[in-house]
């Protein structure tokens, strides 16, 4: 399967575009890393997600090399990390990310948490604003923002992001955030689309998947994506991204997302960003 003709793109509200499904990147730097981002995008994939905490943005831009494609083919996204807030070691730390993917420029920079206890992310977004001036962030979001957050951004700074990365999966579906996103023309993009492995073994899921002939990774990622978000499901097996990038051959129907709707509980895999202070 050609999976770079059946993803589509979606549109930022800086009018550059972003592949829906893209390739999770998690855990430190191994030779796995560069073999997972090289295979991926022979498959198709031409996003890639990565963090400085993290610790593998150099295997990143080894694979990147190593695939040989064309670097205005592909969509890096990376993070901060949450000892960097503030602007000017927000600045420090996009150069040492830089450095370490061993790339010009990276096509989406995020600031990984908000930390609202450190309460430094507006400092840091206008080092961010300065980084997409110049040229060398093309697109800059958030990961993990609650609307209070975004809100104070829209206040007191220049320029929107583009994307929230949050927690979202069917025992999260994070509407109210998602929502938000939405009516502030923000895209959402789910990290942990898959629950970090809660959604395999469940008897619902096993049912819709097996009505439409799929896997229950491939319905939950076609779930994510029937919603309008940005997906960037981890695997690092060629079969596995293969088969996460296959979802456009198929659509779910009322009853499936009724089945769906019932593994929803509130419980996160992750830390509350409400919280979380690093």
């Amino acid at each position: 399967m050609n999976a770079q003709t059946t993803v589509p793109l979606l549109r930022q509200n800086d009018g550059r575009e972003i592949p829906q499904i893209g390739l999770g990147i998690y855990g430190p730097d191994d030779s796995g890393t560069a073999d997972a981002v090289a295979a991926a995008i022979e498959i198709g994939y031409r996003s890639i997600d990565t963090a400085a905490l993290y610790q593998n943005e150099v295997g990143v831009g080894d694979g990147i090399r190593r695939s040989q494609i064309d670097r205005a083919e592909l969509y890096v996204t990376t993070k901060l990390a949450d000892d960097s807030h503030g602007y000017d070691s927000a600045l420090r730390a996009f150069d040492t990310s830089l450095d370490k993917l061993g790339l010009d420029y990276v096509d989406l920079y995020l600031i990984h948490w908000p930390l609202p206890g450190v309460d430094k992310y507006v400092d840091t977004w206008r080092a961010f604003e300065k980084l997409q001036r110049d040229g060398r962030a093309k697109s800059i979001g958030v990961s993990n923002f609650q609307p209070a957050h975004l809100q104070r951004l829209f206040d007191e700074t220049d320029i929107r992001p583009v994307l929230n990365q949050i927690e979202l999966h069917p025992g999260l579906p994070n509407v109210a955030v998602r929502e938000f996103n939405t009516a502030n023309g923000i895209l959402t993009e789910a990290w942990s689309p898959l629950g970090r492995g809660r959604v395999f073994g469940n008897a619902a899921l096993e049912g819709v998947a097996q009505k439409h002939g799929k896997s229950v990774a491939q319905v939950v990622i076609r779930w994510q994506v029937e919603q309008g978000n940005v997906v960037i499901p981890k695997s690092i097996t060629p079969e596995r991204l293969a088969e996460n990038i296959d979802v456009y051959d198929f659509s779910l129907d009322d009853e499936d997302r009724a089945a769906i709707a019932t593994l929803e509980n509130g419980q996160r895999t992750g830390d509350d960003p409400d919280t979380y202070n690093g």
